[in-house]
């Protein structure tokens, strides 16, 4: 391990210190304002240090106004700006804002629905339930949306989000209470996205998309707390549906549209950044008020799209003869997203870049079912393996400002992936290992494979290990719907 060690250290040419098994800390230096904290055991570490991560990680460390720590999570891999599974807390008097922080694909988020079905009383139902969904719900690249909306209902949804859903017949009251912010993010002023952004989310709502976006049924493998896992609805061997997909091309034009304004706005204000890609801007100036407003019309997208989805799942459900409406929302949870949350008594603003928001019993936050609980922190494996429903703990608001790790996390570029893997020969592995796969592409489905990804049950004991996760549920799929 030793001499491990000291190849991770000349490679990324910082000072790392060890503070245990699952935390490592790169020391202040330089321009960093604070120091960078990374969970993970040793080779998730030296892996991020392989692919630039513990660099980009430093980086976020020089950025104005950070508070106590730039942090990653034992998902983390190289990112735009930020990498994945970066955090970061700034002062909203000193801090800044920066895109390349929250993500091209805003609120990129999970959301898990519970049944009421047992797996034996839907195995033979399973790949017919699956072909449904995949033919209700638009997935791929530039997909459009099953339900069709004016450019007024756009508007709307950019500014209420869930809650236009739950107007339109789309959603229920539980849907929304058992949704990250309702559902509906305050802020948002849909005068500050622009026509493109508009024009391309037009016709996205309720697609799916392409990339890591997926929607699986699965299976309750194994509980680790009965009693919280039964609040949450979730019991063993009961079939379950997990959800993953973002805002689409609208949220990937507000960034992209900002990214630009926030080049000029470094300059405007004299913000050093060690990177062109951490371009930012004052949270209290009017770019940053700008670009925060623009971002919640994306993370409103975002809720209302996996909304629309949820409906046409249970739509699925319905036509293949089970009952939809006992289809329920365990939890929706945002990955990629700036919040306005108080720690420690001060308001501050948290990046979150492919993590997870995992707030711990007792917090204001939580919806009243899960107040002595916690929140259901949902993290997905890879495509044919395991994936699990975590929660935080106090240490986790202590310590990363209530936030873990979002998933798996790339090992593989998707270009080292396709040269790897053949799409088709992965979807016979898969089904001959009894899991069903519809797909738009053979060549997504091999971006995707399992080796392109980082071992999920390592990256779940880190947490775990580190003191700021609890285990309280394991899923496995059933079926596969990749765009």
């Amino acid at each position: 391990m030793a001499n491990s060690f000291n190849y991770l250290l000349k490679f990324s040419a910082m000072k790392i210190k060890r503070i245990n098994d699952f935390k490592w800390e790169i020391e202040k230096t330089g321009d960093m304002r604070v120091p960078a904290r990374i969970y993970g055991v040793f080779n998730i570490v030296e892996s991020a240090g392989k692919d630039k991560a513990l660099e980009q990680t430093a980086n976020i460390a020089c950025l104005p106004g950070i508070i106590e720590n730039s942090l990653a999570m034992p998902d983390i891999h190289h990112g735009y700006g930020f990498p994945i599974g970066g955090v970061a807390a700034f002062s909203v008097s000193e801090g800044i804002i920066s895109p390349g922080g929250i993500g091209y694909d805003i609120n990129c988020g999970v959301r898990l629905l519970s049944t009421e079905l047992r797996f034996e009383d839907i195995k033979n139902n399973i790949a017919d339930i699956a072909l449904k969904i995949f033919q209700k719900v638009p997935s791929g690249i530039g997909s459009c949306g099953a339900v069709k909306i004016q450019k007024r209902d756009l508007k709307e949804i950019a500014e209420k989000g869930s809650r236009w859903a739950l107007e339109a017949g789309f959603a229920t009251d539980n849907d929304l209470d058992k949704t990250e912010e309702n559902g509906c993010m305050k802020g948002a002023d849909v005068e500050n996205v622009s026509k493109r952004a508009l024009e391309r989310g037009l016709e996205q709502v309720g697609t799916l998309g392409a990339g890591n976006h997926f929607i699986e049924i699965q299976k309750v493998a194994e509980i680790f707390d009965k009693e919280t896992a039964k609040i949450f609805g979730l019991e063993e061997n009961f079939a379950v549906i997990m959800l993953h997909t973002g805002s689409r091309g609208f949220g990937y034009q507000i960034c992209d549209d900002n990214l630009g304004l926030m080049q000029k706005a470094v300059k405007k204000y004299g913000i050093e950044v060690p990177d062109r890609q951490l371009c930012c801007a004052p949270i209290d100036s009017q770019e940053g008020k700008n670009y925060f407003s623009a971002m919640a019309c994306g993370a409103n997208f975002a809720w209302a799209n996996r909304q629309m989805i949820t409906y046409l799942i249970r739509q699925a459900f319905k036509e293949n003869g089970f009952a939809g409406d006992n289809i329920k929302t365990v939890y929706d949870v945002a990955h990629n997203i700036g919040k306005f949350e108080e720690y420690k008594g001060a308001q501050v603003l948290v990046h979150r870049k492919g993590a997870t928001r995992a707030f711990a019993a007792g917090h204001k936050d939580l919806p009243p079912d899960y107040k002595n609980f916690g929140q259901p922190v949902i993290v997905p494996g890879s495509m044919g393996t395991a994936s699990y429903v975590l929660r935080g703990t106090q240490k986790t608001i202590k310590e990363t400002f209530g936030s873990i790790c979002h998933g798996a996390g790339r090992v593989m570029s998707r270009t080292q992936a396709l040269k790897s893997v053949s799409g088709r020969e992965l979807k016979n592995q898969l089904e001959n290992a009894g899991i069903h796969v519809f797909t738009d592409s053979f060549k997504t489905l091999a971006e995707e494979a399992p080796s392109a990804y980082k071992n999920i049950d390592e990256v779940i004991n880190s947490c775990v290990g580190a003191g700021i996760a609890e285990k309280i549920a394991k899923m496995t799929p059933l079926a596969v719907i990749k765009g």
